[in-house]
C-alpha cells in the first residue's frame, strides 16, 4: 500500500529500510523521503516504522532462548 504518494514510498519499502538498517523514523525519512514534501503522511509512516520495529524486537525476544545444542 502506498504510504507517501508524493515520494510514492510503500508500506514495504519503509520496512524494507528497516530491515536493511534503519532504526528510526528520522533515519527512514532521510533515506526514502516519505513527508518530506506534503506531510500527510508522516502518521502513517510513523505507524509503519513503529510496527515494523516493535515485531523485529518480537523477533529477536523469541530468539534470545535458542534451541539448546549438544556437542557430538
Amino acid at each position: 500500500m502506498y504510504v507517501c504518494l508524493c515520494e510514492g514510498v510503500t508500506d514495504g519499502q519503509i520496512r524494507e529500510a528497516i530491515y536493511e538498517g534503519c532504526c528510526s523514523y528520522r533515519e527512514v525519512r532521510s533515506s526514502l523521503g516519505v513527508a518530506s514534501k506534503c506531510g500527510k503522511c508522516a502518521c502513517l509512516a510513523k505507524e509503519v516504522v513503529r510496527d515494523t520495529l516493535n515485531e523485529l524486537q518480537g523477533n529477536q525476544a523469541a530468539l534470545a532462548y535458542p534451541a539448546s545444542f549438544v556437542a557430538a
